[in-house]
C-alpha cells in the first residue's frame, strides 16, 4: 500500500511541477526522393489529395504541408549537390506558398477568421526563412548544370534562393500585419 502510495505521490509531483513543452515550429522529416521507385507515386498523391480537402482552411493547411515537403525535398538536394532537382523542387515549394497566400485571401474575403491560422503561417515562413538563409550561405551563387549528352544549365542558386525568400517575407508581412 506504501508503494501505491508513493507511485501516486510522485506521479502527482511530476504533474505539479513540470510544465508543458513548447515546439517551435518543426519541418518534417524528408519524404520519398528523386530516384526512389515512389517518388512518382508520391507526387501523384500529393496532387490528388488536393480533391480531397475542401474549404479555404484545409486548403491553407494543405498547401503548408507541401510547402514545408518540398523545401525539405529542396534542402536535402543541395546537401546532395543535385542543384537542378533542388532548384526544381523549390519552385514547386514557392508555388505552394503563393496558393497559401490566395486561399488566406479568399478565406478573409468570406469573412472566415483565420487568425489562429495565419499565426502558423508565419511561424512557418520563419522556419523556411532562416532555412533558406543558412542555404545561401551554404550554397554557391550560380551553377553550370552539365548533364553527359544534354545542353548545360545555368542555374542562378543566389537569385532563386533570394527570390524564394522574397516571396515567404512577403506572405509573412501578409498574415503578420492586421494583427499588428
Amino acid at each position: 500500500m506504501k508503494k501505491i502510495f508513493f507511485c501516486f505521490l510522485i506521479i502527482i509531483f511530476y504533474f505539479l511541477f513540470t510544465s508543458p513543452v513548447q515546439a517551435d515550429y518543426v519541418l518534417p522529416y524528408p519524404s520519398f526522393m528523386p530516384g526512389n521507385k515512389m517518388y512518382r507515386i508520391s507526387r501523384i498523391a500529393d496532387q490528388l489529395k488536393k480533391y480531397w480537402y475542401w474549404g479555404n482552411l484545409a486548403q491553407i493547411k494543405y498547401h503548408q504541408g507541401l510547402t514545408d515537403k518540398y523545401l525539405v525535398e529542396s534542402k536535402t538536394l543541395f546537401e546532395y549537390k543535385q542543384y537542378l532537382l533542388a532548384t526544381d523542387a523549390l519552385a514547386r515549394s514557392d508555388k505552394q506558398v503563393m496558393e497559401i497566400s490566395q486561399f488566406i485571401d479568399k478565406a478573409l474575403q468570406l469573412g472566415i477568421d483565420t487568425e489562429g491560422l495565419e499565426n502558423g503561417v508565419a511561424e512557418e515562413m520563419l522556419v523556411h526563412l532562416s532555412v533558406l538563409e543558412i542555404m545561401k550561405n551554404q550554397l554557391p551563387d550560380e551553377f553550370i548544370w552539365r548533364p553527359e549528352k544534354a545542353k548545360s544549365t545555368d542555374l542562378q542558386i543566389g537569385t532563386i534562393l533570394e527570390a524564394s525568400g522574397v516571396l515567404r517575407q512577403q506572405l509573412y508581412d501578409e498574415v503578420i500585419s492586421p494583427h499588428q
